[in-house]
C-alpha cells in the first residue's frame, strides 16, 4: 500500500476539492503561526472543513500550546484532527481528550537530532499519530513547519520503529526524492506543501505527477 497523502496549506474550498480529486487522504488547514506559509483565517478553516466529506481527514494546524486555547480554537474551526505543531503544556493531552472526544491528535516532532527520538517516545502514548517535520522551535521566531528542508531520515526511521503509532513524514519531499524517503522511513503518510504548488497555489499538474510517482490515482 502506498502511503497516505496529506496536502497542507489548503487555502480555499477549490484547493480542497482538487486535492481530494487527486487522491489526498487528508488536508492541512493552517491557523496562526509565528512563521511559515499557508496561514488562513479561522473562519475560512471552518468554512473549508465543513465542505470536506468523510473519510477525508481535516487537520487544524495550531501553534497554541495551552489546552484551553487549543480547545477554543478547535471549537471554532471544527476539523476532525488537530495537528499540534509545538510542544504543549503538561497535562494538555488529557485535557484535549476530555474536552474533544472523537477528535484525533497528531503531534509534530521537529527532527533536529537524536533528542527528537526521546521527544517522540514521550508524546506517542498520548496521541494518534506523529508528524516528523524539519522546523526549529528553539529559534527566537519559531519555525513550526513549511521550511521545505529535508531532515535526517535515519532518525525518522528510528522514531517510526520505536513509537508504534502511525507516522507522517514531512520536510522537503518532492518527486525526485519521495521514493527514497518512503524506502528509508516506511511512513504511514506523507505531508506535502511547496512541492505541489506554483506561485503559492496548488498545482494540479504537480500534484498528479507526485501521486503518479507513488502509484496513486
Amino acid at each position: 500500500m502506498p502511503p497516505r497523502i496529506k496536502i497542507c496549506c489548503i487555502s480555499s474550498r477549490e484547493e480542497a476539492a482538487l486535492a481530494i480529486s487527486c487522491g489526498a487522504s487528508a488536508l492541512g488547514l493552517v491557523a496562526a503561526m509565528p512563521s511559515g506559509p499557508g496561514v488562513i483565517a479561522e473562519d475560512l478553516i471552518a468554512e473549508i472543513a465543513a465542505t470536506v466529506p468523510p473519510p477525508i481527514a481535516t487537520f487544524l494546524l495550531t501553534s497554541e500550546t495551552r489546552a484551553e486555547a487549543i480547545i477554543a480554537q478547535h471549537r471554532h474551526c471544527r476539523t476532525n484532527t488537530i495537528q499540534l505543531c509545538d510542544e504543549v503544556e503538561p497535562g494538555a493531552y488529557a485535557r484535549l481528550r476530555e474536552a474533544l472526544p472523537g477528535v484525533s491528535l497528531v503531534q509534530v516532532i521537529h527532527v533536529t537530532g537524536m533528542e527528537s527520538v526521546d521527544q517522540a517516545l514521550a508524546a506517542s502514548p498520548h496521541v494518534d499519530a506523529l508528524l516528523l517535520d524539519s522546523g526549529n522551535p528553539t529559534l527566537a521566531v519559531k519555525e513550526l513547519g513549511g521550511t521545505g528542508r529535508v531532515h535526517v531520515w535515519s532518525i525518522s526511521r528510528m522514531i517510526r520503529d520505536q513509537c508504534g503509532i502511525p507516522l507522517f513524514l514531512a520536510g522537503g519531499l518532492n518527486v525526485g526524492n519521495v521514493a527514497d524517503a518512503v524506502a528509508a522511513v516506511q511512513p504511514f503518510g506523507l505531508d506535502l506543501c511547496s512541492s505541489v504548488r506554483s506561485d503559492g497555489s496548488l498545482d494540479a499538474t504537480k500534484l498528479r505527477e507526485f501521486m503518479a510517482a507513488l502509484g496513486i490515482g
